[in-house]
């Protein structure tokens, strides 16, 4: 008999301490609901936004051409950069949520730590835009970054992606993209709880009892990129849902990061398997009694303190 999983003793007492049970505590909302989802998410990201980038961190806005107009781009670098690498870093929300001014905090702290250049592009989000035009826009972005290093600042041969959660997904859809398309391809992929598979859909009761991020919230999701009619046992595109492409060979260097009581938890497992088996170098790390992304609230217990070193060592690296 399977026994239930208990969260991490540290994040436990730290939401406990900040009394967030009830505002992390999944809402009863039913699959396809996405404005219930939205009003949710703001009170969450008011959790955990910090009030602009802070000291170290310097930001330049660009707008980025896509094929039928133009979207937002914000450089994130330090203030003392010279150049290098760049990530082209890809937010989460499941598609369907979050602008850039949400994860300005997030994302200036990442440059702050790890010294190296980030370029946020505000794709267009589902429902509204359904796939491809998020995928589109992330891949218009990384050409843009690539043909404009001279201005950025950067060296194009350094050029990575890195998303969390949804972004996760565009990262790795960026990257089979690069290869198949080409080029420009990224010199590495850093995957953050990647949403890479919409055939996660069986609820896994262990899992579901601490899920900040829900199975309904997920079908919602894939729903809202692919539409309410997608179906999970049809084949979607494997740019679309990386987690389906057949061939992952000849993709770039690949970091993956989940936790074991995230609804993501085994995609991320089972990509990171699918790449090694297909010859990608490829670093897994798995964090024991955490949901979804619970380093946002919680950024100085032991595990996000652990999370963010490799994180930052990866980014480095490239």
């Amino acid at each position: 008999m399977s026994r239930s999983w208990t969260l991490d003793p540290e994040y436990a007492a730290a939401i406990a301490a900040d009394d967030l049970h009830a505002s992390l505590a999944p809402a009863h909302l039913p699959v396809g609901d996405v404005a219930g989802r939205r009003r949710r998410a703001l009170v969450r990201l008011g959790l955990n936004r910090r009030t602009g980038v802070g000291e170290g961190v310097t930001t330049t806005d660009y707008r980025i051409p896509v094929t039928d107009g133009e979207i937002p781009a914000r450089l994130y670098t330090p203030t003392d950069w010279t150049g290098g690498s760049l990530g082209l870093y890809l937010h989460g929300g499941g598609w369907f949520f979050g602008e850039l001014d949400d994860f300005d905090g997030a994302i200036a702290d990442l440059v702050r730590r790890s010294g190296v250049a980030l370029l946020a592009p505000a794709y267009r989000l589902a429902p509204e835009h359904p796939y491809p035009v998020p995928l589109a826009d992330a891949y218009a972005a990384l050409l843009w970054a690539a043909h404009h290093g001279d201005v950025l600042g950067a060296d194009p041969r350094r050029l990575f992606v890195m998303g969390e959660s949804a972004g996760g997904g565009l990262a790795a859809g960026v990257a089979l993209l690069g290869r198949d398309r080409g080029g420009p391809q990224p010199a590495a992929q850093i995957l953050l709880a990647p949403m890479l598979d919409d055939r996660t859909v069986i609820a896994d009761a262990r899992i579901a009892e601490h899920a900040t991020w829900t199975y309904d919230d997920n079908i919602t999701a894939w729903q809202a990129l692919l539409g309410a009619d997608a179906a999970a046992d049809e084949p979607a595109s494997m740019y679309a849902t990386p987690g389906r492409a057949a061939d992952l060979a000849g993709l770039p260097d690949a970091f993956i990061e989940v936790s074991t009581l995230d609804v993501l938890r085994d995609e991320g497992i089972r990509h990171a398997q699918r790449l090694l088996a297909a010859g990608v170098q490829t670093e897994l790390h798995v964090y024991p009694g955490l949901p979804h992304r619970w380093d946002r609230l919680v950024p100085d217990i032991a595990l996000s303190r652990l999370a963010m070193a490799a994180r930052v060592r990866a980014m480095q690296a490239v």
